[in-house]
């Protein structure tokens, strides 16, 4: 293994971690929610912030996850019936002129909105909401640059692995 797919299941390992512990919270917190709320006649806007927030990365965190676990959609539907060689260019072919021309178009698009928020210092929309909205929106273009190393990392160990793979 290289350097850079030793380093990308570092990663890959560290992102699943944040996304499970991202899910417990999101369930945790609904739960919570959902009791205070219909047991008790009690809300807080910021727990239901907290959720939001959490659910927010947990869904663009769990875009690379998802993509080294091979567990993404696939926009080949004949796959199935594809040789193992046939699906590995498929795979090269996407990364190259698929995943890394459209998630760095992404971090490109989104970065002037992200420095706004980070320079405004966003917080929520609701009266008494949690601050720090801009740092959920910082897992976007982060999320994107997970993608774009995973997806080379992949396209790199595709050439490593051997032929009968």
């Amino acid at each position: 293994m290289t350097v850079l797919t030793t380093s990308a299941a570092r990663i890959h390992s560290l992102t699943r971690r944040i996304c499970q512990f991202l899910l417990g919270l999101v369930f945790v917190g609904q739960m919570t929610v959902v009791i205070l709320r219909y047991v008790f006649g009690v809300g807080f806007i910021e727990l239901q912030d907290a959720i939001a927030y959490s659910f927010a990365a947990l869904v663009v965190l769990g875009l690379p996850v998802a993509l080294v676990l091979d567990s993404h959609v696939r926009v080949d539907v004949i796959r199935t019936r594809q040789s193992k060689a046939t699906k590995k260019w498929f795979d090269r072919f996407g990364t190259v002129f698929f995943l890394i021309p459209v998630f760095g178009l992404t971090i490109w698009w989104v970065w002037p909105d992200i420095a706004f928020s980070w320079s405004i210092r966003e917080r929520s929309v609701e009266t008494g909401g949690l601050p720090g909205l801009y740092l959920v929106k910082t897992t976007l273009p982060l999320a994107c640059a997970l993608m774009i190393l995973q997806g080379i990392a992949g396209f790199v160990a595709s050439f490593e692995r051997p032929k009968d793979d």
